[in-house]
């Protein structure tokens, strides 16, 4: 059975379910290895569908110190052998990916689902996941944009275990340092700071008094 998906900005042409390599794409966005209807082996029926929407961009990254991107959430929770229908939403003007890694290899080549807008705009598909209890990876492979913040976790049925560096969630495995080298240069500096910063406000003030 073929099954047509709609990418953003196709004008109303729509992509034929799959090619040899599992891939679909138009000029905005890309889509990898979905899954409508194919129960994973562990799977006795489908228990229901889940949907979910997964905005990224800059400004989700402003809540976390240090971090550059970020998706709208870093957390979600689903029952095993659900069918997660996921809106994929890039509020950015550059290239984003969502990408859930550690799925079965026979139903997800690589082991891998993807998502990818290389602007604003809005992608749909849908994945069926496994009856184990795990925690999968949700990152963008775009070159430091999870280094940067872009990096969230899908727990089945609660999961096995956190992982690392989900930003507000879990500690990083190696915390940025941000060392000051404390020279004469750079005190001086902190010392003329502090002295405009206190003066500034007086003569303002001396100011406006007159």
């Amino acid at each position: 059975m073929a099954v047509c998906w709609l990418l953003p900005g196709s004008a109303g042409l729509s992509l034929a379910a799959m090619n040899h390599d599992g891939m679909m794409m138009n000029q905005t966005g890309m889509i990898m290895n979905v899954n409508h209807d194919s129960l994973p082996r562990d799977c006795p029926k489908l228990v229901g569908d889940v949907d979910i929407t997964i905005r990224a961009g800059h400004k989700y990254a402003r809540r976390f110190n240090g971090k550059m991107f970020a998706f709208d959430q870093q957390e979600w929770n689903v029952a095993p052998c659900s069918r997660i229908n996921i809106t994929f939403v890039n509020d950015d003007k550059i290239r984003h990916q969502l990408m859930i890694h550690g799925l079965p290899g026979y139903l997800y080549p690589d082991g891998m689902f993807h998502l990818e807008l290389y602007g604003p705009g809005e992608l749909k598909a849908s994945l069926i996941m496994p009856s184990q209890k795990k925690t999968y990876l949700v990152h963008c492979e775009v070159p430091q944009h999870m280094e940067k913040g872009m990096k969230a976790q899908l727990k089945v049925g609660g999961g096995d275990a956190d992982l690392p560096s989900i930003p507000g969630l879990t500690a990083p495995v190696r915390a940025d340092s941000y060392p000051v080298d404390w020279n004469n240069a750079t005190w001086l500096i902190l010392i003329f700071s502090v002295i405009a910063g206190c003066a500034l406000p007086y003569f303002a003030y001396k100011r406006f008094v007159k």
